[in-house]
């Protein structure tokens, strides 16, 4: 298994709006992708920021570049992003996941 890892920053006022519009957008397109087992939100708000993580986890590069294109290690924006985040990162990050047990 795979774990893609996405960084993000957004005012901290609109953090659960991000929230909320990362679920019906990334997540949801992670979960429509084969090949993915699952997605994660992450966030934290320091002050006047939030700090946002998405970590998916996927099957294999194969699994990844059909939802990421061509290029996995691109990060994958959605139209109201920029409206959103501070700044539009350019990559993820890729870590094998050896084990994964939830229960």
């Amino acid at each position: 298994m795979i774990a893609r890892v996405w960084h993000g920053q957004t005012r901290a006022e609109h953090a659960e709006e991000y929230a909320e519009y990362m679920r019906q957008t990334g997540v949801k397109a992670h979960r429509a992708t084969a090949g993915n087992r699952g997605s994660m939100i992450f966030h934290r708000v320091s002050g006047e920021v939030a700090d946002f993580y998405v970590i998916s986890l996927w099957e294999s590069m194969d699994a990844i570049s059909a939802f990421a294109g061509e290029d996995p290690e691109v990060a994958v924006y959605f139209p109201e992003d920029e409206r959103y985040l501070l700044e539009l990162e350019p990559g993820c990050l890729h870590y094998d996941v050896p084990a994964f047990e939830v229960g």
